[in-house]
């Protein structure tokens, strides 16, 4: 990366103070998830577990973007990494004697805390980036190295996760956690070079509300992309495989977590590798913002594609059988490549889309709708695993896909694109 203009030192401290919270993020999912899995969980459960996750990242998200408006980008970055450990230190307390409906509440409240953390992060580091970085191509350089980054370290904490639930338990591994990312918002708290905006006190709250109706077709987009997404990502995949590979036994038990943890890690870091290399992919240097606009609806099209063929191989082959696992493996990394595509160009979009006047309010707002869709995809992930199996999840996936198709062709009626891309 060539282009370093001033403010540089800071992008690349919030840059790391968000990898080491997306190590952290992507960790405590898979603890969660297959720790509460083997406790004998139902789907539906599970899914419970995540649901104020996301409604928190909903309302974070709308009132963040006016929060560091109003008190400056660094403000939000240090509430989101504090908010983290102390969300860890949390789960830490959660009592085995407890009941079923006591602990699901108690952990829906720590992963509330959690929710309101990351997108606290989130919204800091992606509004530095409009913020920071040069404008054009450069841009989108700079957010696919910030998104693609953020989502390989996020796969590396799936498998530290579900490796060290293995090998030191759910209450260690918690705790070791929060010590090192303590130590880290010390250090950013420390060090953090200047570069930043401060707030600005005239801003008013009802201006998160966007009227440009480009970055609104797009949040809308957004929500079903991501619903898509977690439809099968939250619940039903990790259940799906861990009923292939454990019967039960403690030590069929580990060797599922290590596996589930691997996959899913791979699948996020090749995820994140495509987003650092989509705009070589997508030839962005030659081509304008209109072109790409157009294009996303090419792309998302291509996506709806591969959860629709893997629904209906599963509804055909009427419970998990070796062929079909093996399609599930391949299909779900063809759709992390194709995935990847379509969310770079989203977080591109909303950056070109906004102004530096209204980034952190634009880029909240576009992240509240992405929450929203990982609220739905949540939700719908546990309900439609236990009531459908993995056709029925994978189908709504696909559904969700072409609603994303629908909503991204409005914004090509606000461009007219020079050439396809």
């Amino acid at each position: 990366m060539t282009d370093r203009p001033k403010g540089f030192a800071a992008y690349i401290a919030v840059t790391a103070a968000y990898w080491a919270f997306m190590l952290t993020d992507g960790a405590l999912r898979m603890l969660v998830l297959l720790h509460f899995n083997s406790l004998g969980f139902s789907p539906v459960q599970l899914a419970y577990l995540f649901v104020l996750y996301e409604i928190a990242g909903v309302v974070t998200n709308l009132s963040a973007g006016w929060i560091a408006a109003r008190f400056g980008l660094t403000s939000t970055l240090y509430a989101g990494l504090t908010l983290q450990v102390v969300a860890l230190l949390a789960l830490t307390q959660l009592d085995p004697a407890w009941s079923v409906a006591a602990s699901v509440v108690f952990v829906m409240l720590v992963q509330c805390l959690s929710g309101v953390a990351k997108d606290l992060a989130k919204m800091s580091s992606k509004s530095a980036v409009k913020l920071l970085a040069p404008e054009g191509d450069g841009l989108f350089r700079w957010v696919a190295l910030l998104t693609g980054s953020k989502n390989a370290v996020k796969g590396f904490g799936f498998l530290l996760g579900a490796g060290a639930l293995a090998l030191f338990g759910f209450v260690p591994s918690v705790l070791g956690m929060a010590a090192v990312l303590g130590a880290i918002l010390v250090i950013v708290l420390l060090g953090m070079p200047p570069g930043l905006p401060g707030g600005r006190k005239d801003v008013k709250f009802n201006e998160v509300f966007s009227r440009n109706p480009r970055v609104n077709w797009l949040s809308a987009a957004r929500v079903f992309l991501f619903g898509a997404r977690d439809v099968w990502f939250v619940v039903g995949i990790p259940i799906y495989f861990y009923a292939v590979l454990s019967d039960g036994t403690p030590e069929a038990q580990r060797a599922a977590f290590f596996m589930i943890g691997i996959f899913m890690a791979i699948w996020v870091i090749l995820y994140g590798a495509v987003q650092a290399r989509a705009p070589a992919i997508l030839r962005s240097a030659t081509h304008s913002e209109a072109d790409l606009a157009a294009s996303a609806r090419f792309w998302v099209g291509t996506l709806f594609l591969v959860p629709a063929a893997l629904a209906l191989a599963a509804y055909f082959a009427g419970g998990p059988t070796v062929w079909l696992t093996a399609l599930v493996v391949v299909g779900l990394l063809i759709f992390g490549v194709l995935f990847a595509l379509n969310s770079s160009l989203h977080s591109y979009l909303i950056l070109a889309f906004t102004s530096a006047e209204r980034v952190t309010m634009d880029v909240g707002f576009y992240y509240m709708a992405n929450a929203a869709g990982r609220l739905i995809g949540t939700v719908l992930s546990g309900l439609t695993y236990q009531f459908g199996g993995l056709p029925l999840c994978l189908g709504t996936a696909a559904l969700m896909i072409a609603l994303s198709w629908l909503s991204i062709g409005r914004i090509n009626r606000e461009i007219a694109p020079a050439t396809p891309v």
